[in-house]
């Protein structure tokens, strides 16, 4: 102690999960395994709950996993399905809209303030009064 106070030896999670699967196996008494390592027992004994405790939340964290997954493969298969549709009026877009409308009436189409959606309303209503896709 040199100015007062004392460090607190910190030890890693690997070293704990070690001691306390050695306290767990119980081929040594606490107060053994304290002799050995250097840590008061009382000590040993929280590690030990500590981790006792947390076991069930393993098995938790695997369950949320799973289920995180599952919501990640629906909504991929939601975004695809998204994707196809959106493919598919474009195609169709392409193909019918130059046949049917003249230069500045698609011009008109196009909203120049709103860069996020560029094709007015209107002309949503032009597609569905005009073709299914």
């Amino acid at each position: 102690m040199v100015d007062g106070t004392t460090m607190r030896q910190q030890y890693s999670t690997a070293y704990k999960a070690r001691v306390v699967q050695e306290l767990l196996r119980e081929d040594k008494t606490v107060a053994q395994i304290a002799a050995e390592t250097g840590i008061h027992p009382n000590h040993l004994g929280r590690w030990r709950t500590t981790a006792i405790q947390g076991l069930p939340s393993l098995f938790d964290r695997r369950d949320a996993t799973e289920d995180l997954k599952a919501t990640h493969e629906r909504e991929m298969t939601e975004l695809y399905a998204e994707i196809g549709r959106l493919t598919t009026q474009v195609a169709w877009l392409k193909k019918n809209l130059a046949s049917t409308m003249s230069r500045a009436e698609r011009v008109a189409l196009v909203e120049q303030a709103q860069p996020e959606l560029p094709l007015s309303i209107v002309f949503g209503k032009y597609i569905q009064g005009h073709a299914h896709i």
